[in-house]
């Protein structure tokens, strides 16, 4: 499984602001833990947990059931996200639970058909100069659109496979601006990394001052590492493709967004997904400004679905924080990008 640290973040909208429900999902990511032994957990056995525990959570909060209600994450929940509105959704027409006031969701570089959308590192590897011309043309030619499933007998393409990597390999493929910081189980921690995120928030969040102030009960989690390969899981949703189906049917809005420097999920990979539901363009590709700078590209479509690139962004919206929260605020108060 790709990015166990993912954080889910549930939105309730309330005036122009929102108050957040951080969940670190699945269990035993993050600070989240468990007092008795889960067991080997899933995509889908995560979405029903998630699903319990809003419900447990708006029956001690009653005073929030009124608000409008949004999901939103990033990166692998974009495999999680789409199955827990459908779920929230089938939900509400149970007797005897407490409805949940769904409007939409949100997701950010999310991970949708993985089997497919890492085709799409190549174009995007192309268009912005990480591999020549010349290599580009001869696997478009050789490989024709697979270069990640390669057939072992296909001896051209898998030449012209590794040299695409010996091209990328030591590129940070959140952000290919920046430099790799993600190599400490191998020793490496080139200087800028010091500095870097990724390195701070572990110091953070492992700090006891930080942790008396998040209200981390003493004796639940030991050390807090950023991703936690250690969580038994099932990759059991192959793609949330279906589901985004369904909730566009159901007329829930949604708000997609990428990052245009990130290579472990490209936009095309994202755009070729949503353009998959053939829904109409009501408001075509146009920029997105922030003091009459372009901060961005969006289109949107006939099922309420905006998709939205974030310039100079990454795969999480920590790089660019400031331009990703203007974007959310006027989303979610149904202004224009």
């Amino acid at each position: 499984m790709e990015d166990l640290d993912v954080l889910l973040w549930v939105a309730f909208f309330l005036r122009t602001m929102a108050n957040i429900i951080y969940l670190d999902q699945p269990v035993g990511a993050g600070f989240s833990y468990s007092r008795t032994p889960i067991g080997k957990t899933s995509d889908t056995i995560e979405v029903k947990r998630i699903h319990d525990f809003l419900q447990k959570w708006l029956s001690k909060h009653p005073q929030f059931i009124s608000n409008s209600f949004y999901v939103t994450g990033d990166s692998y929940s974009g495999m999680i996200v789409p199955a827990l509105v459908q779920e929230i959704s089938e939900g509400n027409y149970i007797c005897c639970k407490p409805p949940i006031n769904l409007q939409g969701y949100v997701l950010g570089n999310p991970i949708t058909y993985a089997e497919h959308e890492k085709n799409y590192r190549i174009p995007f590897a192309y268009g912005m100069s990480l591999i020549s011309d010349e290599l580009y043309e001869s696997m478009k030619r050789t490989c024709k659109g697979n270069y990640e499933n390669v057939d072992p007998r296909d001896t051209k393409c898998l030449k012209l496979v590794e040299e695409y990597h010996k091209c990328t390999d030591k590129i940070n493929t959140q952000h290919i601006l920046l430099p790799d910081c993600d190599k400490k189980g191998k020793g490496i921690t080139p200087p800028d990394c010091y500095y870097y995120l990724y390195f701070l928030i572990e110091c953070w969040a492992n700090d006891e001052r930080v942790r008396e102030a998040l209200h981390v009960s003493k004796g639940t989690k030991g050390q807090w590492d950023r991703c936690n390969w250690t969580i038994p899981y099932d990759n059991d949703i192959i793609s949330s493709v279906p589901y985004h189906a369904n909730n566009s049917f159901r007329g829930y809005r949604s708000l997609i967004y990428s990052g245009d420097h990130d290579i472990t999920m490209p936009f095309q990979a994202t755009q070729a997904w949503i353009k998959s539901l053939n829904y109409s363009i009501v408001d075509d590709w146009r920029p997105w400004m922030i003091n009459h700078q372009i901060a961005g590209y969006t289109r949107t479509y006939s099922n309420k679905m905006t998709f939205a690139t974030v310039k100079g962004g990454g795969h999480t919206a920590e790089y660019l924080p400031n331009e990703t929260s203007i974007m959310f605020q006027r989303w979610i108060t149904g202004q224009p990008l």
